[in-house]
This record gives structure tokens, sequence and C-alpha cells, in this order.
């Protein structure tokens, strides 16, 4: 029975010779039909309207047909979430979760074995990229025949764009994300890099960024079980293979996956997340099969330790709101490397046919298997002591709704008032020199901290970080944060003086302001023997005067606007 209901609802991947992906029309017409005959099984709806203006879509499965978010929610069941399609021209994540919607609706067994928790599911996250076909965007990718483009509409990379959210896409993720609080997630891709065995490597939360018995949990008893899991299925699976040098003969490092990209994202929200990435020169097919099995055997762990997965989480939410010190900046432990037994293939260098250079190739003739080291763990390369509350004036409104769309509570002051805050003041940035997914990335911060009284104005608001979305909170707004609002360039007009001087006339003040401001004059000297050749430049020499003097201070120049409170 369920081989028929197969036949009578196949994929484009099945009726196909297993190189094809679906389309995005053919993917949407085939989970409206599903969900039109099995109601008690999907429920398929339109959540918005992506930047090209055609509509996003996600869908629900459970087993007795509760579909209200607001109901599973209250009856505390587990929601395990599957985003597909956020780079279309990596796309076996598509296709398998079509199959394995069908199956839950045509196998009663399948969907019974769900038991109370629910499967979540964005069909295609990248709308326009999956219509934006082609079959040679991705450079170093065998198959599918066709595919779509990594960018979206507006040329955004949308595993960039989870903080920042230029796209309307990820508006509506961040809203959807916070409103269904999942509490584990599989965000399907393909990998680029090094040639070696597995068809399957698989991106974590890294475990301790993750943090507490959360992230304990994980690397101990979770990612162990999937790893021997996938093994005993037929599709071992290895850690995303990210080379500490030039090959993986010398060890990989876990990527570091920071808030802009969704699994860093999930950690903000206490969610785990996990980004399988397979093989880009393994067939398609061998790449569906093997996501297909991936989503399953984290889907089969999360029934299997529901209970347990969602007290971690609450714990991890408690902690946080008692939590005064914040690791905001993460590096790699070098110095606790685990081992991991890998299949690679010897690394080759030969003289290339373009230039005079020689170039690097793997060679599968050359096969060999073991233990490499595994740079598995990271350490905080900066904390900082949080305030009990933060201090956002209501004109930084970008700000304010990205705190809302993910569910941190905020309150408005309700009459002016004069408040002793905690102060930062940028003294050095560094900026990439060319956009990064729009933005001029602030690569280095570095700031001072001042105790000052502030005036602040009825409709400001506060955030009082004994909440349960602290982290989410802590990571943004602090300036130094990996992915904080002020690296993406949301507070860039504070970097900004707004006012200027005529040379021939300032050129007397200048002379007034180091006679009345010893402190003044004392940096000036310093900076004359640490930049003599800048002496003879007029311009460099009334500029620092009126950057560094106090007689024209700006206070809102170089001050970082949002401020904490005891």
């Amino acid at each position: 029975m369920a081989q028929e209901a197969r036949v009578q609802y196949p994929t484009p991947f099945e009726q196909g010779n297993q190189n094809q992906t679906t389309l995005w029309s053919k993917c949407i017409a085939f989970y409206e039909r599903l969900a039109a005959d099995f109601p008690g099984a999907l429920h398929f709806l339109q959540i918005g309207v992506a930047d090209n203006g055609l509509p996003l879509h996600a869908g629900v499965v459970s087993s007795d047909g509760v579909r209200d978010r607001s109901q599973i929610k209250a009856d505390g069941r587990l929601v395990f979430f599957n985003n597909n399609g956020i780079h279309p021209g990596e796309p076996e994540g598509i296709d398998a979760c079509m199959a394995l919607v069908r199956d839950f609706c045509v196998q009663p067994e399948r969907l019974a074995a769900l038991g109370k928790t629910v499967f979540l599911f964005i069909p295609v996250y990248n709308v326009y990229g999956c219509i934006n076909r082609q079959a040679t965007s991705r450079v170093n990718q065998l198959g599918p025949e066709e595919f779509g483009f990594r960018a979206n509409g507006r040329n955004l990379d949308l595993n960039r764009d989870f903080i920042k959210c230029d796209s309307l896409a990820a508006q509506i993720f961040n809203q959807f994300f916070t409103d269904w609080d999942p509490d584990v997630m599989v965000d399907t891709h393909t990998s680029n890099g090094a040639d070696y065995h597995y068809t399957m490597t698989l991106i974590n939360t890294q475990t301790d960024k993750l943090g507490g018995e959360l992230g304990v949990f994980l690397r101990d008893t979770m990612l162990p079980d999937i790893y021997r899991t996938m093994a005993a299925r037929g599709w071992p699976t290895c850690p995303y293979v990210n080379p500490v040098r030039a090959t993986p003969d010398d060890g990989i490092e876990d990527f570091l996956e920071v808030p802009r990209f969704s699994t860093g994202y999930a950690a903000l929200h206490h969610c785990i997340g996990f980004m399988p990435e397979t093989h880009m020169l393994k067939p398609f097919a061998d790449r569906y099969a093997s996501m297909r099995t991936l989503v399953e055997v984290v889907l089969e762990f999360t029934v299997s330790n529901a209970e347990q997965l969602q007290a971690l989480r609450t714990a991890a939410r408690q902690a946080d709101m008692a939590r005064r010190r914040w690791p905001v900046l993460w590096a790699p432990d070098i110095h606790r490397p685990s081992a991991f037994r890998f299949k690679g293939y010897a690394a080759v260098y030969r003289p290339s046919m373009l230039g005079d250079y020689s170039r690097l190739a793997y060679d599968r003739n050359q096969p060999w298997e073991r233990e490499i080291p595994w740079f598995n763990r990271c350490t905080p390369a900066l904390e900082v002591d949080a305030p009990k509350r933060y201090l956002i004036p209501q004109a930084w409104r970008e700000v304010i709704e990205r705190l809302q769309w993910n569910g941190v509570a905020l309150q408005h002051l309700a009459a002016d008032q004069t408040l002793l805050a905690r102060v930062y003041r940028v003294t050095n940035l560094v900026s990439r020199p060319s956009a990064y997914e729009g933005h001029m990335f602030h690569d280095t911060v570095e700031l001072t901290v001042h105790t000052e009284t502030i005036r602040a104005h009825a409709g400001d608001v506060l955030v009082d970080l004994a909440q349960t979305h602290a982290r989410y909170a802590v990571e943004t707004l602090e300036p130094q944060a990996h992915d904080s609002f002020f690296r993406w360039g949301f507070f860039n007009s504070m970097l900004e003086k707004k006012e200027a001087y005529s040379d021939y006339v300032f050129e007397d003040t200048a002379l007034e302001m180091l006679d009345q401001e010893p402190e003044l004059r004392m940096r000036f000297e310093a900076w004359k023997k640490e930049f003599p050749q800048h002496i003879s430049n007029q311009e460099a020499v009334l500029d620092f005067i009126f950057s560094n003097g106090k007689r024209f201070h700006e206070p809102e120049w170089m001050r970082y606007p949002v401020v904490g409170l005891s």
C-alpha cells in the first residue's frame, strides 16, 4: 500500500534519472496536494512574502493532526525543524524533505513514530534563488543537471543574514523561528573543499559556545549517537572538513558558526543546530540518500530523547537569566585536541598547466585511513560583564524591531529620566575594505568604558536581562560580540563627526586650545613625535587638534548609543 502511495505521489527526483532537483513551483504544488489529501498529517501554509514577491511557505507534520502553534507549545511538545533551500544550488535537502513528508502522509507507522514530536519544515527558504536556475554557478559540484543560485533577489547570501536581516526572508524567519521555538534544527547544505571518502559531513552548533549541560549533552551523547547510527545505515559521516592547513592530513578544526549562520543563530535561542554538508564531488543520488538518512537519524534521536532535550534547554535559559559574565567572542582551543579516524586521499602537488606554480590534487588511487587531530573545542576570547539592563534610545528603531522579532521583552520609559549608565566609546575600528553581504563589516572593535550621567527620554527602550531571551540581546547589543548590530554597521552614523572648520580661521583657535588645554598639548606633542611626517600637513595637524580637543567635542561622536544600567 505504501509503495502504491509513493507511485501516486512521486517527487521529481524519483521520477527522473536521480540527477534532477525539483522546480520551486512543482515543489509547492506537491505539498499543497499532499496537504489536501492528508489533512490529518500535514498542514501547509504561507508564512510571508520574500523579496521577489513570491510566497514563503512552511509545513507542520504531527501524528495526531494538531497543527496550532499555540496548542503545540501549551502541550509542551518538542519541535524538530528542517530548513531547506537556503542555498538552492545545494538542493538535495529540498528533494529529500519532499519524500520524507510524503512518507509521513502515506505510512501510518512512520507518522505514529513521531509521537508527540512535531516535524516543522520550510521547503524552500531562498525562493528567488530556487527559481533562478542554471547548471554552472556551482563551479566544483557534481550534479544535479540544473539547480538554483546561492543568492536571493537582492544578491544576498541568506546564510549570512540571520542577524542583520536585510532580506524579507530573514525578517520572516526570525519571527517564525522565535514563535515556534524549535528544540532541534537541521539546515541542509552541500560543501566545497578537500576530497575525501565521505558523502556526508556535519557542522553542529559548537558545543562550548552552546554552553552548559546542553552543550555537554550534544558533544558527549547526541553527536556520538548520530555518527554511530549514520555508519550503521551505510553513510559513515565525519565532521565538516575544515583543514587547519592546506589538506586534512594535518588535522581539522570545527567551523566556528557565529550567529550570522543558521546554527549560530539557533544557539542564541538555545536550539541545537545541525548543518549537514554533503560532499560536492559525490553523485547527486548519493548526496540525496545520505541527506535523507541524516535528517531521519537526527529526528529519531530527538524523538527518543525529547524530555531530556527540553529539560536541558529550560535549564540553559534559566542559567542565562542569572548570568552576569558573558562570553561574546570565541576562538578554537588548540590546547584540547581530540582525534578522528579519517578516511582521505593522498594529497599530491603537480606542475600547473596554466602557470609557473604547483597545484594541489587528491589521488583517489592512494586512499588512506588514520587518526588525525580534530580541534573540536572552543574557548572564550572575550568575556564581558553585562549590565542588568540595556537602554536603547528609541531613534534606533531597526535595532529595536529585530529584538522584538526574536522575542526579547522590552519596556518603554514612561517619562524622561536622569540615569547613571555604563557608556562605551570607540577608540579603534578596522573595517573590511570591501562590502561583505551589503555592509562594511567591522572586523576589529576596540572600546573604552566609562560611567556617565545620561538623560533618557520617554519612549526609550529598556531591555532587562532577567528574561529567557537574554542571550540574543547580549550577543547583538554588546558591540564587540561576533555578530553584534554594531559590527554590521547599524550604528555607523555615530562614527561620523558632524561639524567641521575653516582652516584659515581655525589656525588661531587651535593655538588657543593648545594653550588652554594642557592634556591636549601633551597628546599633540606625542602625536608629532609618533608621526613626524604629518607635521607639514596642515589638514592632519588641524584635524588632530579639532578631534581631540574639548572645546568642540561632540558627545555623540564615537559614543555607542546603547548603554548599560545597574
